[in-house]
C-alpha cells in the first residue's frame, strides 16, 4: 500500500471518502473514518459569504470532534470569493481546503461552478492561484477528465494546478457531460499521473476491493476515492484497505452487524441535526443500508412513515435482527 502525503498529513490508508452533497455530513464522515477511510472530505460549502450564516452552512462548517486531518470542500466561480472562503474555513478548523471543479449537477454548473469551470482554463488558473496564496494549509482540487468526451483537458488542468501549488488532485473518470452514466475510464487519469508529480487520486466506479486494486494498477494513481459505493456500506473502506495491504478478503458483515452500525449512525444523526430533522435525513441512509435485501421494499414503506427516533430505531433493530421484518410488522 502506498504512503500518500497531502502537505504535512499522511493519508493512511490511501482510501478516501469522496465529497457528496447531502451525504458526507459530519456523522457520515466520522463513521467512514471509524470504518477505515484515510481521509473524509466534507460536502461542498458555498464560497458565497451571504450563505455562511445559514443553518445548513453552519452545520457544514462544524468539525468539532472530527479526526484529523479535516478536509473541507469549497465551491464557487470567483477567485477572490473562493480565496476568502478558504480563509474562513481554515479559521473554522479546516486543515485541508479542497476546490470543487468536479460536480456535474446542473444547479452547480448553471452558476459556472463545479465542472463547468473546466471550460475556462484561464479562470481555473486564477482560482487555484488565489486559493493557494490565501491560506497556509494544503489546497487540493477535484476535477473530471474534461467538459465532454471531445474536450478531455484533464492533463492541462492538472499541469495548471500543480504549477499553482495544488497539493493533490482527485480525478473522476468521467466528463461533465457523462454525469454518472456509463462506465468511468481511467486512461485519462493515467495520463494525468504521468504528467505531474503531485499525488493523484482516482475516483469513479470504485465499488469493491478488487476494483480498487485494478484502478490503482491501471491508472498509476496514488490513492482511490470512494463515493456512491460507501452509501449504506461504510465498511467498504476497511475492506479495500485490507485488500490493498495484501490481506484475505473480509467476510461481509452479518445482518445483525449492519444493524448495529446503522443504529449508531442514526443516533449520531439525531444528535447532530435534532430528532425530527435527523429522522427525515436518516430515511435515505436506511434505504441504502438495506437496498440489497430481499425484504427492503416492504420495510422501507413501513419505516418511512414513522416520525420519532425511538420508533425508527425500534423498526431498524427488529429488521436487522435475525428474524428480520417479521418482528417489526
Amino acid at each position: 500500500m502506498r504512503a500518500v502525503h497531502i502537505g504535512p498529513y499522511l493519508i493512511e490508508p490511501n482510501v478516501i471518502l469522496a465529497p457528496m452533497a447531502g451525504v458526507t455530513d459530519k456523522p457520515f464522515r466520522q463513521l467512514c473514518k471509524r470504518m477505515g477511510a484515510g481521509l473524509a472530505v466534507s460536502e461542498m460549502t458555498s464560497a458565497d459569504p451571504k450563505l455562511w450564516r445559514t443553518v445548513k452552512s453552519q452545520r457544514r462548517m462544524d468539525h468539532v470532534g472530527e479526526p484529523e486531518p479535516i478536509s473541507v470542500q469549497i465551491a464557487g466561480y470567483d477567485p477572490a470569493m473562493l480565496a476568502e472562503a478558504a480563509r474562513h474555513n481554515v479559521a473554522q478548523g479546516a486543515q485541508i481546503i479542497d476546490i470543487n471543479m468536479g460536480c456535474p449537477a446542473k444547479k452547480v454548473c448553471n452558476v459556472h461552478s463545479g465542472s463547468a469551470l473546466l471550460q475556462d482554463e484561464a479562470l481555473v488558473e486564477r482560482i487555484v492561484v488565489a486559493v493557494v496564496r490565501a491560506v497556509e494549509v494544503p489546497v487540493t482540487l477535484k476535477i473530471r477528465t474534461g467538459w465532454n468526451r471531445e474536450n478531455r483537458n484533464g492533463v492541462r488542468i492538472a499541469r495548471i494546478a500543480e504549477y499553482a501549488g495544488i497539493a493533490a488532485l482527485a480525478v473522476h473518470g468521467r466528463t461533465r457531460a457523462d454525469l454518472y452514466a456509463g462506465e468511468a475510464e481511467y486512461d485519462t487519469i493515467s495520463a494525468i499521473k504521468a504528467a505531474v508529480r503531485m499525488p493523484v487520486i482516482a475516483n469513479g466506479d470504485i465499488d469493491t476491493p478488487a476494483k480498487a486494486r485494478i484502478v490503482l494498477a491501471r491508472s498509476g494513481a496514488d490513492a482511490v476515492m470512494v463515493g456512491r459505493a460507501a452509501q449504506g456500506r461504510p465498511w467498504i473502506f476497511r475492506e479495500i484497505a485490507h485488500h490493498l495491504a495484501g490481506g484475505a478478503a473480509f467476510a461481509p458483515p452479518s445482518r445483525a452487524e449492519v444493524g448495529e452500525i446503522l443504529r449508531a449512525h442514526l443516533e449520531n444523526l439525531y444528535a447532530f441535526y435534532g430528532e425530527q430533522p435527523g429522522v427525515r435525513i436518516a430515511r435515505k441512509h436506511i434505504g441504502w443500508y438495506c437496498k440489497e435485501q430481499v425484504d427492503s421494499v416492504r420495510f422501507r414503506s413501513i419505516v418511512n412513515q414513522v416520525e420519532s427516533g425511538a420508533e425508527q430505531l425500534a423498526l431498524v433493530a427488529a429488521h436487522f435482527a435475525d428474524s428480520g421484518l417479521a418482528r417489526a410488522a
